[in-house]
């Protein structure tokens, strides 16, 4: 199964603790048959946006819409987090690289898959340390 994935980092390719959409740019993995690509990158234009507003969660969400991702990965989610996962699967990660985040999550992959085979939206939170854990989001 290809899945897109979209990891919240600084400009120095680190996960920062501070919300998905305050983050400086999404790299942008593909992810087929046990392998990761990054495939892109892309720049957050809205990060300025006043934080934990509706219209920053809408104009990110059409953004990522846009290069067809599947999963969000960043340390921290926020308010948006109700509408985000209408449309992306969140991943809130412990680790400071994409590289380490990218070996637990092959392990991990099975989760995301099923997620993403049973549901249409309104995605669960997976949180990622060692292992994964799965939430449900309340409104």
């Amino acid at each position: 199964m290809k899945i897109k994935l979209a990891f919240a980092v600084n400009q120095t390719n680190e996960f920062e603790e501070r919300h998905f959409g305050d983050t400086y740019k999404f790299l942008i993995y593909e992810s087929e048959n046990d392998s990761f690509n990054l495939v892109s990158e892309q720049i957050n234009i809205y990060k300025n946006l006043p934080h934990g507003t509706k219209n920053k969660g809408d104009s990110i969400t059409e953004l990522l819409k846009k290069h067809e991702i599947n999963v969000l990965i960043s340390m921290q989610f926020g308010r948006n987090l109700t509408i985000v996962n209408k449309s992306f699967i969140p991943v809130a990660v412990s680790h400071n690289t994409p590289d380490e985040v990218i070996k637990i999550i092959k392990k991990q992959i099975h989760w995301i898959e099923d997620e993403l085979n049973n549901n249409t939206s309104d995605y669960s939170l997976f949180t990622i340390n060692s292992g994964i854990m799965k939430s449900k989001i309340e409104e």
